[in-house]
């Protein structure tokens, strides 16, 4: 069972002060500003909304993960494996990756404490996720890039993350 999904767009960009030279302090602000907009989640459910800020700070500190994954994977070969397997873990946490082949990056946590979880359900889980996924990306209602609001998607992710699908 999971704690916490969440999924990250394609446009994140941790290095994006190095990449511009940008020399007036306020406009330096706004830029690095927008900057960490850019990594927000663009969805995210965790079963205690009481963490939610404590999980936003373990996915967000897995994208680095996740690029050096996604560009060493396109180095080796074209052959491409979504899932990306554990990424890290803490001592309450087990986090888990996952890759698009739009560059969408679905995250999750698993608690430590559950040895029954295998790689072979948490594959099951994040392929009814980016099925989810892209189902809502299919909604006509739907903005791409935006957040994702929609109530019946936040439930069907609920019912994959404590396994009742």
């Amino acid at each position: 069972m999971a704690v916490c999904v969440a999924i990250v767009g394609k446009d994140v960009s941790r290095n994006c002060l190095e990449a511009n030279e940008i020399t007036l302090k306020y406009t330096l602000m706004i830029y690095e500003y927008s900057c960490l907009f850019l990594e927000f989640p663009k969805f995210i459910s965790c079963l205690n909304p009481d963490e939610e800020l404590s999980f936003q700070y373990k996915v967000l500190s897995s994208l680095d993960i996740v690029e050096e994954k996604i560009n060493g994977i396109n180095k080796a070969s074209d052959n491409r494996e979504l899932f990306l397997g554990m990424l890290y873990a803490l001592e309450t946490h087990k986090i888990y990756g996952y890759v698009t082949n739009t560059r969408m990056k679905f995250i999750i946590v698993v608690d430590s404490s559950n040895m029954a979880l295998r790689d072979n359900e948490i594959r099951s889980m994040f392929r009814k996720i980016h099925s989810e996924y892209a189902d809502i990306v299919g909604n006509p209602f739907y903005t791409p890039g935006e957040a994702i609001t929609f109530k019946s998607f936040a439930n069907n992710i609920k019912n994959i993350m404590t396994g009742t699908v």
